[in-house]
């Protein structure tokens, strides 16, 4: 019987000027469907850098952390198998995005603009995100 094992992963939320940025995935799973920008954590490295690396490889964009949102755990939010994302809401340095490593676009979206072709449990994760913009 094979092993089961829990992955952590982070997604980082960045939203400047009431601005979303979401890539639209390159490889599956939920290939052509837009997403968070983020991915796996690597053996030794923290959440915390995790989700900067992965914005920055994915959309070009040196970004900061603002705080974190929130650890999304659900078992079945990922065909993959059973991962843990950290996700933390950014700033960017910087405003131009250009895709990147597994990602086909990245393009920033209005809260208004969000597409409905949403990867994993991101739409859940947005929608917690804009919550806390407007506490």
């Amino acid at each position: 019987m094979r092993e089961k094992r829990i992955a952590v992963a982070v997604d980082g939320v960045v939203i400047e000027g009431g601005r979303i940025l979401l890539i639209r995935r390159g490889k599956d799973p939920f290939r052509g469907f837009w997403a968070l920008p983020g991915g796996f954590v690597e053996y030794g490295e923290s959440t915390e850098h995790a989700v900067v690396r992965e914005v920055e490889e994915e959309t070009g964009l040196l970004c900061r952390i603002e705080r974190l949102l929130g650890v999304y755990s659900a078992p079945d939010r990922d065909p993959r198998g059973h991962v843990i994302s950290v996700a933390y809401v950014l700033s960017v340095k910087e405003e131009k995005p250009t895709p990147g490593d597994d990602s086909a676009a990245a393009t920033w979206f209005s809260a208004a603009e969000v597409p409905d072709n949403i990867a994993f449990d991101h739409l859940n994760i947005i929608r917690d995100a804009l919550t806390l913009r407007s506490l």
